[in-house]
């Protein structure tokens, strides 16, 4: 699955998610609002920066239920704020004319969902991304580098 299609996927949770403010807007201008939020400068997903972020915010349960192929577990509005920072989410707001409440909660909805997807399957981002670090091994020796 391709980045523009996950995000798409993320478009629609978005749009059919229980918030008004979200179901009138186009799932393309969603898709892009979270590629700019989400998105690396390679055309991938910066999962990076989300199990990072999730780590150092005490929420790595969370997110390693959203990696492994159990039920995903769900996040909070206030923990989406702590995971991707309140610049972001306003950044993302207005992109879409949502106040950042409606964003954080839409973001809420579809982060599991759009990590899920890009970690599982064949063909899934974490096998490109393991593919451009040199596999298993070369990630492993990178992660022993950064926390050597």
């Amino acid at each position: 699955m391709d980045l523009m299609d996950l995000l798409k996927v993320g478009g629609s949770l978005i749009q059919g998610n229980s918030d008004d403010a979200t179901t009138g807007l186009d799932v393309g201008d969603i898709a892009n609002a979270l590629g700019s939020l989400l998105g690396n400068n390679e055309g991938g997903l910066d999962l990076g920066s989300l199990v990072g972020g999730l780590s150092q915010n005490g929420l790595g349960e969370i997110v390693g239920s959203w990696l492994g192929s159990g039920e995903n577990k769900s996040i909070s509005l206030d923990q989406v704020k702590d995971l991707l920072g309140s610049d972001k989410i306003s950044a993302f707001a207005s992109q879409l004319g949502l106040s950042e409440e409606s964003a954080a909660g839409a973001l809420a909805d579809a982060l599991p969902q759009v990590v899920d997807q890009a970690t599982s399957g064949e063909n899934s981002m974490v096998e490109e991304m393991l593919a451009k670090v040199g596999g298993g091994e070369g990630a492993m020796n990178m992660l022993g580098k950064m926390f050597g």
